[in-house]
């Protein structure tokens, strides 16, 4: 029997044991897509204890608690820090096969030294040792990025943002790179509520007044500019679906103003809208050479009672499966057929869309860019050890697994770099066996190559980092 996590976790063969040891495990992440506040960077911000740094933010381990039948008040509510600790420690030892039991104990060995099991017999003794090393000096924000060997972190953030905390680590010259993300969707989702307000936040960031479909490209173009002077190079979108619905330039004016003067848009309508939308910002990337992301496949927020009380990212979200692979085609050939098609990350919540994704991708790579195309790495829902062995295994049938990005954390901690880890030796594991299996030669330069720029270099590349 396996000793539980050793050196060896994950690692099933000789083959995967070299690649991981001697290749993938001391490079540096480049973290192209996370939640991190830049605030939090800057102010160096420190933790009183275990459960502010697991618990505060962390969806995943809600959904789990409740699952476990634990109370609200232990996870979102005024409970004491010790006793949600305590709610998620009973939770967590009967994880079993959950990525969020490998990962915690990933992160007890990685940052804190522990190397038992947590359940409620050694709950007190990993709460003691836990917040004795958070008063450290190593264990800030930035040194918790530091030891994890960041180099960059793309964070998500609003074109209404001020983008102060960005500039403020500029003018710093802070050693690891922090760079914005653009994300657009308010300014997409034209159905919701809050969209004329939102379009009033825009126009005042931007000093365009945006009383037009045109006005309002103008004033999503300008922020786009104003986030490339603080190195802002990747937008990313989250969507329902890729969608792709025929219109023409003079309907989506009228659609427009229709939704200024509250009036009703009709669900097609709608459609043509985002369309439009995604379109002309597809077409601004490619002119700033610029990253384009597309997250989909998510049911946002089914529990209304949650949702109502705490707001988005409650944990009560789900996989959507409406993903149509034809009008996923239609979009990126829109753009192909300008010549505008910028660099593309792709990723569905569902892994049931990874075929569909994979042959249609390959359709719109060349123009001397390896990979220029790219199926993002399991997402959310399915960065555990099956989805990911699935999202890349698709990928090598359809494509070159050789071109891959690799993983990103998609996290609020600063303690989720250990899912980095995690990638990288599920993903040594599966090349290991190919190699022992017989299936690709065991050949050293090769696999070498193969591995690192999975790891590393792909994304430093494709990046431009």
């Amino acid at each position: 029997m396996k000793k539980f996590m050793d050196d060896d976790f994950l690692l099933t063969t000789d083959t995967a044991r070299h690649l991981y040891h001697d290749y993938a495990k001391e490079l540096p992440i480049i973290d192209y897509h996370c939640h991190l506040s830049p605030e939090e960077i800057y102010e160096d911000k420190r933790y009183d204890n275990i459960a502010q740094v697991w618990l505060k933010a962390d969806h995943y381990k809600w959904r789990q608690m409740r699952w476990n039948g634990v109370n609200e008040q232990y996870i979102t509510g005024n409970a004491s820090d010790k006793e949600k600790f305590s709610q998620w420690v009973k939770t967590l030892e009967g994880a079993i096969g959950n990525p969020l039991y490998h990962w915690s104990h990933l992160e007890l060995r990685n940052y804190f030294g522990y190397q038992g099991h947590l359940c409620e017999e050694t709950e007190d003794e990993v709460w003691n040792l836990c917040n004795e090393k958070l008063v450290q000096k190593n264990m800030s924000a930035r040194e918790l990025m530091k030891q994890s060997h960041v180099e960059v972190v793309c964070t998500t953030d609003d074109p209404v943002d001020s983008l102060i905390w960005h500039k403020k680590l500029k003018e710093e010259s802070f050693e690891i790179k922090v760079l914005p993300s653009f994300r657009p969707d308010r300014a997409i989702q034209i159905e919701k509520k809050e969209f004329l307000n939102y379009i009033e936040a825009l126009s005042e960031i931007s000093e365009i007044n945006i009383t037009s479909f045109a006005q309002l490209v103008r004033a999503l173009e300008k922020r786009m500019d104003e986030f490339a002077q603080v190195g802002c190079c990747v937008a990313d979108h989250g969507l329902e679906g890729v969608l792709f619905e025929v219109f023409e330039e003079k309907e989506i004016e009228v659609i427009f103003e229709k939704r200024r003067k509250e009036q009703i848009i009709t669900p097609t309508e709608i459609r043509k809208y985002k369309t439009a939308l995604l379109l002309a910002l597809g077409k601004a990337y490619a002119k700033r050479n610029w990253v384009m992301q597309l997250h989909f496949g998510v049911q946002r927020d089914l529990n209304r009672n949650l949702y109502e009380k705490y707001g988005a990212d409650a944990g009560v979200d789900a996989i959507n499966n409406q993903f149509c692979a034809k009008e996923f085609g239609q979009f990126f050939n829109a753009l192909n057929q300008e010549e505008l098609l910028p660099r593309t990350i792709v990723y569905s919540l569902n892994p049931e869309d990874n075929a569909a994704i994979d042959t249609v991708i390959g359709c719109f790579q060349g123009e001397g860019i390896v990979g220029k195309i790219q199926h993002g790495c399991a997402w959310w829902f399915n960065d555990h050890k099956d989805g990911m062995i699935k999202q890349m295994t698709s990928l090598a049938n359809l494509g070159l697994l050789n071109s891959f990005i690799g993983m990103l954390t998609d996290s609020r901690s600063f303690l989720s770099y250990s899912r980095h880890e995690y990638f990288r030796r599920i993903l040594c594991d599966l090349i290991g066996g190919w190699v022992e299996a017989g299936e690709y030669p065991n050949d050293e330069l090769l696999l070498k190559k193969i591995v690192e720029g999975i790891c590393y270099y792909n994304a430093k590349k494709y990046f431009n980092f």
